[in-house]
């Protein structure tokens, strides 16, 4: 067996580099995805995105394990000067807008995953997969500096 190129796909319309990581839809997958994100963000010197993404990327990751049926989980990791974005991509059927609302209950114990990534992420947002991929869905966050304001 070969291993990998170690080499980037440079896709990102933003410029930078792109990063893809696919799991087992397993326990574990929450901490691998968190520990690829934190690497990558320390090697390109996003020190102070580091706590941030490891919050939102184990919610998205794990929001996956628990609600879906799906066999992988897809962690995109694009990452440029400024920004990151992490895309977690299911197979665990078609968005149905539900993740759009953020109803939380403060006397729950679990539910405030989504209402933690949208408090700490400059953007985030979900997208299904289209005609060609009907039940796939993906939440994605971008973190990074904010764009000055005029």
């Amino acid at each position: 067996m070969t291993a990998a190129p170690s080499t980037p796909v440079r896709v990102n319309p933003l410029g930078g580099e792109v990063y893809r990581l696919t799991l087992p839809n397993t326990a574990s997958a929450p901490r691998l995805a968190r520990d690829f994100v934190t690497s990558l963000l320390k090697v390109s010197r996003h020190l102070g995105l580091v706590d941030d993404a490891r919050i939102c990327v184990t919610e998205l990751v794990t929001n996956a394990h628990r609600h879906t049926g799906t066999p992988l989980i897809r962690v995109h990791a694009a990452v440029n000067r400024k920004r990151v974005t992490v895309t977690v991509t299911d197979e665990g059927g078609p968005l149905t807008g539900a993740l759009d609302a953020l109803p939380v209950d403060p006397e729950a114990e679990d539910g405030r995953g989504l209402a933690l990534v949208e408090s700490l992420a400059l953007a985030w947002g979900t997208r299904g997969g289209g005609p060609r991929h009907p039940g796939r869905k993906a939440v994605w966050f971008m973190l990074g500096r904010p764009e000055p304001t005029p």
